[in-house]
């Protein structure tokens, strides 16, 4: 019976083996966006950590292997050895997973679109033959994206801060590591052609793809991202509440807040987010407005300082204020001291004419 079960799914498996591998993935990605913990939680950290060290440990050993230089021994560590594929298939998926995840929550799309496209691709190209079947070099180079991700976000959470110096700082000890893995081959393969090719090679290309990207502006500013925000007629902070006012009708779901701003003479526009930023994390971030002037497109106009301080699970809450703005198209953006775009918002203002009677919704944040 449990013979016949077995034939069964694995004659099912064989026959929808392409359509199984697609749904899958696209189980696992979904089950990991709503499972992830938050970005600096400890336990999460320390096991991708652990996860690298095994990846690191494979990939050292794979070398060793394919050069004959070892052979493994003992029962265990060969029938461990012939599972080295699946193992470093499933580990090398789950960090892709991972800082995908952190990299979208940290992105405004349009931004960083090149950058998540590239990390999306990374993470199909994983789930195929190719790259399970691919010589050492290329999931080395795999590695260096997930060693690279996760000590991008180490240094941020340690320091406190995004910008140059944590960047620099992430390059230099992931290149570090690729370092000490290439010392610790050569000491039993002298061939320092082939270990440059292999180990250091693919990890150094990985740190320059990066590094220009994160030059132009690409890389999304991981640990810090926008939870929520919106454009509002006033937003006030009573009691430790934030109470933001709205003119949206409840089945306008889609808009956050007024972005079909009804100007009435005398209004003000208010700009409120909730950015999430981790324990002990004191950084400023910049709220700029843009407006898209007839013939001249996108105008920058006020560039407002905002102090953020992490530890709350919901975000640090803030909002910036616009008094003076002509009737049109708008933008508020997001960005780091960098520049680094975390997000933006586009709305409308509509100027009509004074009305006493109209009311407001107000929300509780």
């Amino acid at each position: 019976m449990l013979k016949d079960l077995r034939a069964r799914i694995a004659e099912l498996h064989k026959k929808h083996e392409a359509r199984l591998d697609v749904l899958f993935f696209i189980g696992g990605f979904i089950f990991d966006a709503f499972m992830v913990s938050e970005v600096d939680d400890l336990f999460s950290l320390a096991q991708q950590a652990l996860y690298l060290f095994v990846i690191a440990f494979f990939l050292h050993h794979e070398v060793l292997f394919r050069t004959h230089k070892w052979r493994p021994s003992g029962n265990l560590v060969e029938k461990v050895w012939n599972w080295r594929n699946l193992i470093l298939h499933f580990l090398l998926g789950t960090l892709l997973n991972i800082y995908s995840l952190f990299y979208i929550k940290s992105a405004s799309i349009l931004s960083s679109l090149f950058f998540l496209l590239v990390m999306v691709a990374l993470l199909v190209a994983n789930e195929s033959k190719i790259v399970k079947r691919a010589k050492v070099s290329l999931k080395v180079g795999l590695f260096a994206i997930c060693l690279f991700s996760y000590i991008s976000i180490l240094f941020p959470l340690i320091l406190g801060f995004v910008g140059w110096t944590p960047f620099g700082l992430s390059v230099a000890t992931t290149m570090a590591v690729f370092y000490f893995q290439f010392k610790m081959l050569k000491s039993k393969l002298p061939d320092e052609g082939t270990l440059f090719r292999v180990v250091l090679l693919p990890g150094l290309s990985v740190l320059i793809v990066f590094s220009l990207f994160y030059v132009a502006g690409w890389i999304p500013p991981v640990p810090l991202s926008v939870k929520e925000q919106g454009i509002y007629h006033l937003v006030e902070k009573k009691d430790g509440e934030y109470l933001l006012s709205t003119e949206k009708v409840w089945w306008k779901f889609w808009l956050s807040g007024d972005q079909d701003f009804k100007a009435q003479p005398g209004d003000k526009i208010y700009f409120y987010a909730q950015i999430f930023s981790p324990a002990r994390f004191a950084d400023q971030v910049f709220v700029q407005w843009f407006w898209n002037a007839p013939g001249k497109g996108w105008q920058l106009g006020d560039r407002i300082p905002m102090n953020i301080v992490g530890g709350r699970k919901e975000g640090f809450r803030g909002y910036a204020i616009k008094a003076k703005y002509q009737p049109g198209q708008w933008r508020v953006q997001v960005e780091t001291s960098m520049g680094q775009e975390i997000s933006r918002l586009d709305f409308e203002v509509i100027p009509v004419a004074t009305d006493a009677s109209r009311g407001f919704t107000v929300i509780h944040r």
